[in-house]
């Protein structure tokens, strides 16, 4: 089947947070500004049409006409394992599944299971902001290991400052963001390796959000960090539909803890979890019928990043960009403008009326930087870009 990912879909009235959350964006934080006229690129939520499979699944669903409470059967398990398995011989017994209603919540699970108040916890800024919220919000520590740009925008790891971090008595946990968020790279085999070594020896535990692994650009390879050491029981893993085939409203993550110990940890520390019907449906149809989707989706995405890459080139050549490794978000270098956050942020989001995020929700490392999410019809992104260079042809 084709997908025309080029269609407008009308979001707007359908309790999207991204197109119907103007009180709580304004509440969040991210601008003061939101109406009926603003494009909303600030969410990493695709505007495309899920695979035909998923839809399918979802209506015969409904039309059972009962949703009670909902177990986890076991062809729940089996289109993860048939799933893994397909993409990265990766062989995951069904005892190792841990379901959890959100990446988010699993990080914030994990932080309470494997620590205690003031240990300390590693994170590489620039990243997503909940791993900031996960360690703090639960009166931990950050231990941030900043990832190092180079003067072409790759981030790569600062390898003898992550070793002292984690010699630290304190240090327990490490959440690593692979492919990592907002900067796009997917780590070497190496360098997951050099990571997980370095943690087992200092016995700090690894949570790996890993939930952008199968949108990866082309010509590049995704190797879960398991699978890139022979010494893997320290490592849990964070897998998910959300972000892959655009569900996020479904809540449906799986954690993959291969110790036994460690999964025993996490599940008293989660409580009894259910899924929706809607859920277990999805990700079934998904997990064994979604790739011809995903491939066309990947492809969609490779052209909208060129596209944007170009126009940036031509029309804003100021503003550093590199096509990210994975993922589908862009991260913005606007510091050759030679102006501050504030005055990036009100020609962004106010003249122009195109919401992103501001960098420095990212961490300090992001002051001058915009994070920009791509997943919706490429004449919208095209649209936003005109606004936003409009806005800058001043600053030539």
């Amino acid at each position: 089947m084709h997908y025309n990912f080029d269609e407008a879909v009308e979001r707007r009235g359908t309790y999207s947070l991204k197109w119907d959350g103007a009180e709580l964006i304004k509440q969040f934080g991210i601008t003061d500004r939101f109406d009926e006229d603003t494009i909303p690129l600030f969410t990493a939520d695709m505007d495309l049409p899920v695979a035909q499979p998923i839809v399918d699944a979802l209506h015969k669903t409904v039309d059972h006409r009962i949703f009670g409470y909902t177990i986890l059967p076991d062809s729940y398990f089996e289109a993860i394992q048939h799933y893994f398995n397909k993409r990265y011989e990766w062989n995951i017994p069904k005892e190792q599944i841990v379901f959890s209603p959100g990446t988010v919540h699993a990080l914030n699970i994990a932080v309470k299971a494997y620590t205690e108040p003031g240990d300390g916890v590693i994170i590489q800024r620039p990243v997503y902001p909940p791993f900031t919220s996960a360690v703090e919000g639960n009166g931990r520590v950050v231990k941030n290991n900043a990832l190092v740009a180079g003067e072409d925008g790759h981030y790569t790891i600062n390898f003898e400052e992550f070793e002292e971090l984690a010699k630290d008595e304190d240090t327990k946990l490490f959440i690593h963001c692979h492919p990592h968020n907002p900067t796009g790279r997917v780590f070497t085999p190496e360098e997951s390796q050099k990571l997980a070594a370095i943690c087992k020896r200092h016995n700090v535990t690894i949570i790996a959000d890993e939930i952008h692994g199968d949108l990866i650009r082309t010509g590049q390879t995704f190797t879960p960090m398991v699978l890139a050491t022979d010494d893997s029981d320290h490592i849990i893993t964070c897998t998910a539909i959300n972000k892959t085939f655009n569900v996020a409203g479904l809540h449906c993550t799986n954690v993959i803890i291969e110790d036994e110990k460690l999964r025993e940890k996490f599940t008293l520390e989660l409580g009894m979890q259910l899924p929706t019907p809607f859920t277990v449906a999805a990700l079934i149809a998904a997990y064994t019928e979604g790739d011809d989707w995903l491939e066309q989706l990947n492809s969609y995405l490779d052209g909208t990043l060129e596209w944007v890459q170009a126009f940036l080139k031509e029309r804003m050549p100021k503003v550093k960009v590199r096509i990210p490794e994975g993922t589908y978000v862009l991260w913005l270098d606007f510091r050759a403008y030679g102006i501050d956050d504030q005055e990036i942020h009100d020609r962004i989001y106010n003249k122009a009326n195109v919401v992103l995020e501001d960098g420095t929700m990212f961490g300090e490392e992001g002051v001058g930087f915009q994070r920009m999410c791509i997943p919706s019809p490429r004449p919208l992104i095209e649209q936003a870009m005109e606004r936003i260079a409009h806005e800058f042809e001043d600053l030539k």
